[in-house]
């Protein structure tokens, strides 16, 4: 209950910030990191509780931007109506890659392949068919309204990627809580003792792939509705699944608060870089690219992981792995 509590805290504090400013630049700078932290939260479902590497969440992503984008233009649906069916369908498309991974016992660096090959075909596709606009994408009409999900103020979006966010937590707090969350973080430890005290990790890495599914298609149909655009490379393109993987094992594989950590922190330093380097393309690819690689030397447990580690023992951890290593190397 703990969490929840401060979940509902977090939720109060940052609901409140539009009623405390009305810079475009602060309102835009918070929807865009709770949109950076509902994907890292959607890939720590899987990726950090379940300990499946997945290099292709940018395939549900794209599910759920199109079917946002899809329900709207040609089905003639509410778009909240269309949040919570693309939700469903991103979610769907999580339980056929999962079960046809898992199924045949996929795990560790042949399903992160397995996932980026989906999502590259996804984005074939999506760029062969009519109704996705092909190569040439999709564009919302504008109609700016809270019933179409087009608000005037940025205040609007934050709100609602706040509720997303809220449910993302929840989701984790819940796995942390529960018997199936212990199952899961079992099956990511060691799936054969697992197995052996009877748990089934098959259909609980097929659940956890479903709900990672489900909240990280939430976040394309957020996409959708901010920018009213979505093409094949934008859906089903590498830098979703980069900006997902890369803000939770930063801030911390398995936390509740990590991959938030991981990434309001990327986005800071995201930001500032463009500032001091201007548009210089793929500066921020570079930069997550180094921070990683720091971050796995010396912080493998991640931002959340700083309070639970002192200066001694990282100094102790540190010299007994470079101990370990000339010991391997001799």
């Amino acid at each position: 209950m703990k969490d929840f509590r401060r979940i509902a805290l977090f939720a109060l504090l940052i609901g409140a910030v539009p009623f405390f400013t009305q810079s475009g630049v602060v309102l835009n700078f918070v929807m865009t990191a709770l949109y950076a932290c509902l994907l890292s939260q959607a890939w720590n479902v899987l990726g950090g509780f379940g300990g499946q590497f997945s290099f292709g969440h940018a395939l549900f992503f794209g599910t759920g931007a199109y079917v946002q984008a899809i329900a709207q233009m040609q089905w003639g649906l509410s778009p909240w109506v269309a949040l919570p069916l693309a939700m469903a369908f991103a979610a769907g498309v999580g339980a056929f890659v999962g079960a046809a991974s898992f199924r045949y016992g996929l795990k560790g660096s042949y399903f992160a392949l397995v996932t980026l090959a989906f999502a590259e075909v996804f984005r074939i596709v999506a760029t062969s068919v009519p109704f996705t606009g092909a190569g040439v994408g999709l564009m919302l009409p504008l109609k700016e309204s809270a019933a179409n999900m087009q608000f005037v103020s940025r205040a609007g979006f934050i709100w609602l990627m706040l509720g997303l966010v809220t449910l993302a937590l929840c989701v984790t707090a819940w796995l942390k809580a529960s018997r199936f969350g212990a199952y899961l973080q079992a099956v990511r430890d060691n799936e054969d003792a697992a197995r052996a005290i009877g748990v089934n990790p098959f259909q609980v890495k097929l659940v956890a792939t479903i709900l990672s599914g489900g909240l990280m298609g939430a976040g394309g149909a957020f996409y959708v509705q901010v920018f009213q655009y979505i093409d094949p490379g934008i859906a089903f393109g590498s830098h979703t699944s980069v900006e997902a993987l890369v803000g939770a094992i930063v801030g911390g594989l398995g936390t509740l608060w990590g991959p938030l950590l991981g990434a309001v922190s990327l986005h800071i330093l995201a930001d500032v870089t463009r500032n001091l380097f201007g548009q210089l393309p793929g500066i921020n690819m570079v930069i997550y690219g180094v921070v990683l690689i720091v971050i796995v030397m010396f912080l493998p447990r991640g931002i959340a992981g700083l309070g639970t580690i002192t200066p001694l023992q990282w100094w102790r951890g540190s010299k007994a792995a470079e101990a370990d290593k000339h010991g391997g190397q001799s």
